[in-house]
């Protein structure tokens, strides 16, 4: 390994998007949010990511809010801080591949109310999935990071990755995110692998990953050894568990040492101060579950990421199944292999965990198979990294043909007719990006609004459901 690099490691805060979309399936509300946001724009974090994701379709679906005015009031409170999204390429933040209009049309406003950087990844590691993205991004003068969906399997090398970084550097992005969804990565690996992007590319490297397995704060420590630039933390009522690593945590562990933060840990425990009674208050609904704030090892087995698990417990629950959990846990693994081992983060994640779930409760593997399943098999989310298994496929596809280009360009321009299917509930340009992501969502949200604006209170909140695919 290479000499330890010794520098001061940034931050980048979770807990306004991927800290609460792991631990309570999306549910923070906005008014819940920014009373908090003056404080956290103090702090000098790298970045703040508070959009994207689930955060989307969950505002929408469950909230009834809607997420472009979330962002616009995120951008007017922090004035000091940059603004993240996560972003998933070709999906952008659905569950299928978009035409390339609607990826440039939704990256053009995401950047125009509020966001600075555009994290960018794509759930089968297909760089071709993330061009019409990254090309977006830099066009509208956004910082593009594309994040490596970290996973292991047969093909999962240290050049697997290097490879990866070199052609990421070539396409043009700004920095390189390891998105260890599932909190695989053990410490001394971590190194490793830190180690080895830091030597064949130039550009800042950022390291994502979830406390599931128990390793997570030691993975940071031996990142930030091994010149890792920024870690992305979460503040500790919304960390650990199947977040991120603790905020303050980091940060005092680092202090007066050569990777010192040199973020107020006293400004942080104020910040903390707000978010614990939040806490509980979704600790005694029932929505934050116990079963995903432990340490469970076998997750380095099953290597299920934290929204994924969450998700898992919450559908299992809904239909009275909740003993076959570790039934279905045991199937994901093999699920996965017969699909080229993708790695498990939206959406591969909702395939593999649906069919997993499918195969058990019915008693047959693929005897039930959603159409997300067959269109991976049929190549329509893009390539993955291992052949899928040849029996499955044509037991789930029949005779049909296999695409091998890139998805999207089978896909027509896709906003005219968007437009024109929301004309009589259009109040902004970014409706049509709603409803083309999410089109029954987006109608009964834009139903809902219509209504509030006449006094008629129609419906509340939904902070309590839990059957959302994170």
């Amino acid at each position: 390994m290479a000499d330890t690099v010794k520098k001061p490691v940034k931050i980048t805060e979770t807990v306004l998007r991927d800290a609460h979309q792991s631990l309570i399936a999306t549910r923070m509300t906005t008014e819940e949010m920014l009373p908090i946001v003056d404080k956290m724009d103090k702090v000098g974090y790298r970045a703040v990511e508070c959009w994207g994701g689930a955060t989307f379709d969950a505002a929408l679906r469950f909230l009834h809010e809607d997420p472009w005015d979330r962002l616009r009031k995120f951008r007017e409170g922090f004035k000091n801080t940059k603004l993240q999204m996560l972003f998933r390429g070709q999906n952008i933040l659905g569950y299928k591949p978009y035409p390339d209009d609607v990826v440039e049309y939704f990256v053009e406003k995401s950047i125009a109310n509020g966001i600075d950087v555009i994290r960018l990844f794509d759930c089968l590691n297909d760089l071709r999935n993330l061009e019409t993205a990254v090309k977006a991004t830099k066009k509208e003068g956004g910082e593009a990071q594309i994040a490596f969906s970290y996973t292991l399997g047969k093909a999962y090398s240290l050049d697997y990755w290097v490879e990866k970084a070199k052609a990421v550097e070539a396409m043009g992005a700004d920095s390189i995110c390891i998105k260890d969804m599932a909190g695989l990565l053990l410490p001394y690996t971590t190194a490793e692998l830190v180690t080895a992007l830091k030597s064949a590319t130039d550009l800042p490297i950022e390291l994502h990953t979830h406390y599931t397995s128990g390793e997570a704060s030691m993975a940071y420590m031996k990142a930030a050894e091994a010149g890792c630039d920024i870690l992305d933390c979460a503040m500790s009522p919304f960390a650990l568990g199947t977040s991120q690593p603790a905020t303050e945590v980091m940060v005092a562990a680092f202090k007066g040492t050569p990777y010192d933060t040199g973020l107020d840990l006293d400004l942080l425990a104020e910040i903390a101060d707000y978010f614990r009674p939040l806490r509980e208050k979704y600790l005694e609904n029932g929505l934050m579950n116990p079963k995903n704030m432990g340490v469970n090892i076998k997750t380095l087995q099953y290597q299920v990421p934290g929204g994924m698990l969450s998700n898992l417990t919450s559908q299992l629950a809904n239909m009275n199944a909740e003993d076959k959990f570790y039934d279905v846990l045991e199937e994901v693994p093999r699920v996965r292999e017969d699909m080229g081992e993708p790695p498990l983060v939206t959406p591969s994640s909702q395939i593999v965990g649906t069919q997993a779930v499918m195969n058990v409760l019915t008693g047959e593997r693929y005897k039930v198979v959603p159409q997300e399943t067959k269109d991976l098999f049929l190549g329509r989310y893009g390539k993955t990294t291992l052949p899928v298994n040849p029996e499955i496929q044509k037991k789930v596809i029949g005779d049909e043909e296999p695409i091998t280009c890139r998805p999207a360009d089978l896909l027509e321009p896709g906003l005219p007719t968007f437009e024109k299917a929301i004309e009589a509930y259009k109040k902004q340009d970014e409706d049509v990006l709603t409803y083309a992501l999410f089109p029954e969502v987006a109608l009964d949200y834009f139903k809902y609004r219509d209504a509030q604006e006449t006094g008629v209170d129609v419906r509340k909140a939904d902070t309590e459901n839990k059957a959302y695919p994170v």
